[in-house]
């Protein structure tokens, strides 16, 4: 009887990932709601009317307005217009974040694209992982769910580890469940994803999903 409780919560959840997973991949769950004619993105080349700069700690600087950054991003806006320190500065500081990600967030921000996400696979990869910490970070949604669905659709042996790390840390479920789902497709993916240096990161930020990960894969042998 305890059998077959357990065989039926594990078809259960695969069947939900399956559900899931596919709610992540459809463009319609992404869709866009901004609409943009080009302009914005001139504006922000030409910096005409720029009224922040913002200063990251390689010391490289990016102009940028209110504004337009207050209207894509709910921290922007309560940075800029709220009660917090940087209502009325002029200037900026950004910590944690590499230059080019910045610049990539900035570019979507104005211009509802992200074209650093069509590079070369691996290099694609890496800027969507840390493109989403961005996003989450700046509350851009539409930005990690395209970041989410790259990863997603670009989930390798050598990638799922850290991307599942990611996923977890800024509670992406539909791409956690995905990478759940890849590892534990069969015993010889498993061992092979354990032997990878993400996972030993994965095993040392965020130990509870090992507790999902043994779960999935004991529903598979079931």
């Amino acid at each position: 009887m305890e059998h077959g409780r357990t065989q039926g919560a594990a078809a259960e959840d695969r069947r939900l990932l399956r559900h899931r997973t596919a709610a992540l991949e459809s463009s319609e769950y992404i869709k866009s709601k901004w609409i943009v004619d080009g302009h914005e993105w001139e504006l922000w080349r030409g910096q005409q009317g720029a009224d922040v700069t913002f200063v990251l700690e390689s010391g490289e600087r990016f102009v940028a307005h209110k504004a337009i950054l207050a209207a894509r991003s709910p921290v922007f806006m309560a940075e800029f217009f709220g009660g917090m320190n940087e209502r009325s500065s002029q200037t900026v500081r950004i910590e944690d974040m590499d230059d080019d990600v910045f610049k990539a967030m900035l570019h979507f921000i104005y211009t509802d694209r992200a074209p650093e996400l069509d590079e070369e696979p691996d290099v694609a990869v890496t800027m969507a992982q840390h493109l989403l910490v961005a996003a989450d970070r700046y509350g851009l949604d539409r930005l990690k769910l395209i970041c989410g669905s790259k990863l997603a659709g670009g989930i390798s042996i050598d990638t799922v580890a850290t991307t599942l790390a990611v996923a977890e840390q800024h509670s992406c479920s539909l791409l956690k469940a995905k990478c759940v789902d890849f590892i534990a497709r069969s015993p010889e993916t498993l061992d092979a994803v354990l032997a990878t240096e993400g996972y030993n990161h994965l095993v040392e930020s965020h130990p509870l999903v090992l507790t999902e990960l043994l779960r999935a894969a004991h529903g598979r042998r079931i």
